[in-house]
């Protein structure tokens, strides 16, 4: 399809750019010229708009659109035809500036898991409001994901949806092909059926590759990818990644089961049951614990061989004297006499030993004997009794401290410490963590702003500045709510902040009665009302201008309430114009933007063929809806 940049579509639409381009479809930014914003307008291919069924498809995403109303759904805006210039099947939607989900996919490579999660929990959000009105998305992927440049997370592209509001859909043969095989679930491939169970197997497939960095099932080819998901369970998420959560894990497991009945019945059940795991998770890091020390074994007594060795070393380092050598005779049957310096060196030798047995006595078993402490700072109370109560020790705890490193119940000192010693039977003194010093923001919402400081003010924290804003739920002079809100944890002396409400903001409110019914609409819109719009006939007033308003008559109305607008459509009747000679397509068509029905009887065998006849006859005055029958020939 050739760029059409530059185009004015609808006399309305003015395409600046080519954002996109599809299969089926291509995606310009526009300016919608009569209300000045910029949107998205979807043009599908010239070749395609030949085909009915995709046509029908086409129709069918703006009346899935239209139905839902949700933040985390791209809105659509309009749809038709383009009657002047380039002939084009078109559909305008909010524009929604950023990138898909794949695009982060293709970046990151995986998400850590409580990202993983804020991401799912919109995504799901979107789906359990279709699924609730009946409709199923059934070809989720992150394709169709989008997450704008402000971090909101908008699904697109309803053209595969099914509903009863939104009529029947395709063949199950153009379905499977249209839809993204790597998050098909195996009864689209296999039957080419679907409802909500399928929207959740998606979301399985696609919270898996956000998890672990890439699909479950991967082929050289779309079929071979399609039978795995038929015939193949997908495989634990923590086989990949040890760290994901068990109940995470067998929650995307459910999800992705192979057999419909085992998944969460919708998106609402798969959500609900997300955002319990992410309650469930601790909010904190992992904190490391600290293993524990084996004590020493005790010092073993010297054996007498090595004492007798040690005065042996003494007598062979005395050296006797020439005069003491002369004086020693050596005789049979007597034994040599040891000189004095050698008598006084083994008593020297033996007065040692004795006092080395007696401190080891002392030492080990005796009054003086200590045991060695192990170390047990990080461990919890439990673990230093089971390590000291099988060397005879007892432990106390002395003091409860807060501590932003240790965990809540583990030991932030010992005394003696690790490596100290302690009497046999002693005791060892203990410091054990109350983890981090944190205090939970009181809840403070419709309290007066003096209840509300008496609230704050009874733990350790600073009060900050008051602010004020508008609020309809709120009376004026009460607190609306604090920053921090109420019941997130802080440290000691964070500072609180209060809203007080001022009250509901009321806006000028004018009468539009007899003006064009699209100026109110915009005008009241951008005021801030909240507007309906009802349609009617009416004999008396020209269609488009407002017939009624309410409310209407005051000067001021609250901000955001309702205004009820009742346009007019014109007369119910219409007059039947002269079609005499006309071709018959012109005639058909003349006929039906006057909203009638028409029959059409062919006489003859010419190959153009003019109206001859109109029943009933021209400048007769019908009911809009009516049947009128011309005769071609």
């Amino acid at each position: 399809m050739s760029d059409l940049s530059g185009e004015l579509i609808d006399s309305r639409y003015q395409l600046i750019r080519q954002v996109a381009n599809g299969g089926m479809a291509s995606i310009y930014e526009a300016i919608d010229t009569r209300l000045d914003r910029k949107v998205a307008v979807k043009i599908m291919h010239p070749h395609l708009a030949q085909d009915e069924a995709y046509v029908g498809r086409f129709i069918r995403e703006a009346k899935a659109a239209a139905a839902l109303s949700h933040p985390n759904i791209v809105a659509v805006q309009d749809q038709g035809w383009n009657q002047n210039g380039v002939p084009a099947v078109f559909l305008v939607m909010e524009l929604i500036q950023g990138h898909t989900l794949r695009d982060y996919l293709n970046e990151r490579g995986r998400f850590e898991i409580k990202d993983a999660i804020n991401y799912l929990t919109p995504i799901l959000s979107a789906l359990a409001a279709a699924h609730e009105i009946g409709i199923v998305h059934r070809d989720i992927k992150p394709e169709n994901i989008l997450i704008s440049n402000e971090g909101r997370v908008k699904i697109a592209d309803f053209g595969l949806a099914r509903g009863e509001i939104i009529g029947s859909t395709m063949t199950a043969e153009s379905s499977v092909i249209l839809g993204s095989v790597s998050y098909l679930s195996p009864e689209q491939v296999q039957r080419g059926v679907a409802d909500a169970r399928s929207d959740v197997y998606a979301v399985g497939i696609v919270a898996y590759e956000m998890l672990i960095g890439e699909k479950p099932f991967m082929g050289e080819s779309p079929i071979q990818i399609a039978y795995m998901h038929v015939n193949q369970e997908v495989p634990s998420l923590r086989t990949k990644r040890k760290e994901i959560p068990q109940s995470l894990d067998e929650l995307i497991l459910r999800a992705a089961n192979r057999n419909p009945d085992l998944r969460p019945a919708h998106a609402g059940e798969f959500l609900k049951a997300l955002e319990k795991i992410q309650i469930d998770l601790d909010p904190t890091t992992n904190q490391m614990k600290l293993s524990l020390d084996l004590p020493v074994e005790p010092i073993r007594e010297k054996s007498r061989n090595k004492v007798k060795k040690e005065v042996a070393k003494v007598e062979e380092v005395t050296e006797p004297t020439q005069e003491t050598t002369t004086q020693i005779r050596t005789t049979k049957g007597k034994k040599r006499r040891a000189s004095k310096r050698v008598r006084r060196n083994r008593k020297v030798a033996l007065l040692l030993a004795v006092a080395l047995g007696v401190g080891g006595w002392y030492a080990l078993v005796g009054p003086g004997s200590r045991t060695v402490v192990p170390s047990l700072v990080g461990g919890t109370l439990d673990d230093a009794s089971s390590a000291l109560t099988p060397l005879g020790l007892t432990s106390k705890v002395t003091e409860k401290r807060f501590d932003e490193e240790i965990p809540a119940g583990a030991i932030i000192e010992s005394d003696p410490p690790g490596g100290g010693r302690v009497a046999s039977g002693g005791e060892v003194k203990f410091i054990v963590s109350k983890g981090p010093e944190r205090y939970t923001i009181p809840q403070v919402v419709g309290l007066s702003p003096e209840a509300a400081v008496a609230a704050i003010t009874k733990y350790p924290l600073k009060l900050d500045s008051t602010t004020e804003e508008f609020n309809s739920e709120i009376p004026k002079g009460f607190v609306i709510t604090s920053i921090p809100v109420p019941g997130k944890k802080v440290k000691r002396n964070s500072t609180v902040a209060l809203v007080v409400s001022k009250g509901t903001e009321t806006v000028a409110l004018t009468t539009y009665i007899g003006k064009i019914g699209e100026q109110a609409l915009t005008e009241l819109t951008d005021a801030g009302f909240t507007v309906t719009t009802k349609y009617v006939f009416d004999e008396t007033v020209l269609s488009g201008i407002v017939i009624s308003q309410t409310p209407s008559g005051i000067d001021v109305a609250p901000k955001g309430s309702k205004v009820a607008l009742v346009v007019s459509k014109g007369s119910q009747f219409v007059f039947i114009p002269n079609l005499f000679s006309i071709e018959q397509s012109l005639a058909v068509k003349t006929l039906q933007d006057l909203e009638l029905k028409v029959v059409v009887k062919k006489l003859g065998k010419k190959a153009v063929k003019k109206v001859t006849n109109v029943v009933p006859k021209v400048g007769s005055k019908v009911k809009r809806g009516s049947t009128v029958t011309i005769t071609v020939g």
